[in-house]
């Protein structure tokens, strides 16, 4: 059975970075799980970089 997919919100934007989408804009395909995220990659708003991000959520 395969996991959910989970959100993860920047702590100091509130950006959304949801597992099921990705962030194709960065080159981070949908169904990429969180912990594939590059550690490298930032927020595309704030600029802050994955450690400010937390699972959250979404109803």
């Amino acid at each position: 059975m395969q996991e959910e997919f989970k959100s993860y919100m920047c702590i100091v934007c509130g950006l959304i970075y949801n597992e099921e989408e990705g962030w194709p804009d960065d080159d981070i395909a949908p169904g990429t799980r969180w912990e594939e995220v590059p550690e490298t990659w930032m927020c595309p708003d704030c600029g802050v970089t994955k450690c400010d991000f937390e699972m959250v959520e979404i109803a």
